[in-house]
């Protein structure tokens, strides 16, 4: 096993034993306690005949989660011959894996694509193996196996055309699409 791909596995079973130190961690606080409640009339309103005016601004949580994702890139890319997600793409899933988590009506399908080189079987298998990869690591975060499903084209869907890096490149990807 190369120390790239020990790396990758090590991120991502890094938050697993986070939450697994973090749970078996016993808090000695006794909650059959019940805290002192205090009472206060709202100010504004008592006595003046005028309706409390409250302080604390409005926030529409659904327009600002839509203006975070909308311009999220959807589109993880690999080094050669490898399944191994690059950290640069972290913060890619990290977003797309939290929103999975927080809704469970959304579905996303991962769409797994290879260069050119090889064969059409090889470039299957490896093609999955990325739209997996990219799938275990948002269920890692709290999507549900039921929200993601992982497809291979293996070569047949290239995003750019050339026999060159630069179109290689480009190829090798897992694309996050909406269902």
């Amino acid at each position: 096993m190369t120390s790239h791909a020990l790396r990758s596995r090590l991120l991502i079973a890094a938050p697993i034993m986070i939450a697994v130190l973090l749970g078996g961690c016993a808090s000695k606080v006794k909650l059959d306690d019940k805290p002192p409640v205090e009472t206060r009339q709202p100010s504004g309103g008592a006595g003046t005949g005028q309706p409390p005016q409250s302080q604390v601004a409005t926030v529409d949580l659904g327009e600002a989660e839509a203006k975070e994702y909308a311009g999220l890139p959807r589109v993880v890319y690999f080094d050669f011959d490898s399944f191994a997600i690059r950290d640069e793409f972290r913060p890619t899933i990290d977003k797309f894996g939290k929103a999975l988590a927080k809704d469970g009506k959304k579905r996303l399908t991962v769409e797994g694509h290879t260069d050119e080189r090889g064969g059409r079987e090889y470039n299957l298998a490896l093609g999955q193996k990325r739209a997996e990869s990219v799938t275990k690591s948002l269920v890692l975060l709290g999507a549900g196996d039921s929200q993601i499903e992982a497809v291979s084209f293996g070569k047949e869907r290239p995003a750019a055309q050339g026999s060159d890096e630069a179109a290689w490149a480009k190829n090798r990807r897992a694309e996050l699409k909406d269902r």
